[in-house]
């Protein structure tokens, strides 16, 4: 039970400490599709309770607790250190210094907003948020076995994922994450809910390209980056006028 106990543990602040080990990755889907349904119930139940825009605000003051802060942090994070205009080695180490930039904070304020005034404009869902948590969750378990290391030489948060036997836990979640996220999302609209996936995944690959291109690879922040990155463009599509 390694796996799915450091799986919790290192994305959410329940479940106590525990060192992530490879196997973790292949849950990564299935703790996000829990995060995500337990957020939709949320937002369901507030939705009945006050207007859409103050249920909104709920469930991204939730989100932003069942995670511990760490994936927006990773957001800030690495706003910080890919934006600017630095060499490689300061870009890192930006993204290690625990205090945040004017690029951090912007990013993650518009992120916020954004995250907040799709929900506001969305009817409830939990299976609209069961699929995009669970595919933010898989992409995160995905990376670590096609992308390489950034701070291979220096270590970090990631690098206890990158021990020998970590691509079958990727390819595992990979496929659940996607049935999970397809299937969730398109059983929410057909249309929209395919569109939002796959926008979401695209907004990753970018992501991803930039931070290869800026730091030649990722990074535990990069991770979380993609995570919030995902689900907030995935978010903002799915609220389109369908």
């Amino acid at each position: 039970m390694n796996g799915p106990r450091s799986a919790v543990a290192f994305l959410t602040p329940l479940g106590g400490a525990a060192t992530p080990v490879p196997s973790a990755l292949a849950w990564f889907p299935a703790v996000g599709a829990a995060m995500g349904g337990l957020l939709g119930l949320l937002w369901w139940s507030t939705e009945h309770i006050w207007p859409a825009f103050v249920a909104a605000a709920i469930v991204v003051g939730a989100d932003l607790a069942l995670t511990g802060l760490l994936h927006i942090d990773g957001l800030v994070d690495a706003a910080d250190g890919l934006l600017p205009h630095l060499d490689r080695d300061r870009r890192l180490a930006v993204m290690r210094e625990p205090s945040v930039g004017a690029f951090g904070i912007a990013s993650g304020a518009v992120v916020l907003l954004a995250r907040y005034a799709a929900l506001g404009s969305v009817r409830p869902s939990i299976l609209l948020l069961t699929g995009i948590w669970c595919g933010s969750r898989a992409v995160m378990a995905v990376i670590p076995s096609l992308v390489h290391y950034a701070r291979a030489d220096t270590g970090g948060l990631a690098t206890s994922f990158l021990a020998k036997g970590r691509v079958f836990p990727g390819v595992v979640a990979a496929v659940t994450g996607t049935a999970g996220l397809l299937c969730a999302t398109m059983l929410w609209h057909p249309l929209a809910g395919a569109v939002a996936a796959l926008s979401g995944l695209a907004a990753v690959a970018l992501v991803i390209w930039f931070a290869v291109r800026r730091i030649g690879g990722f990074t535990g922040d990069v991770l979380g980056a993609a995570g919030v990155v995902f689900e907030t463009v995935a978010l903002i599509v799915a609220a389109a006028r369908w």
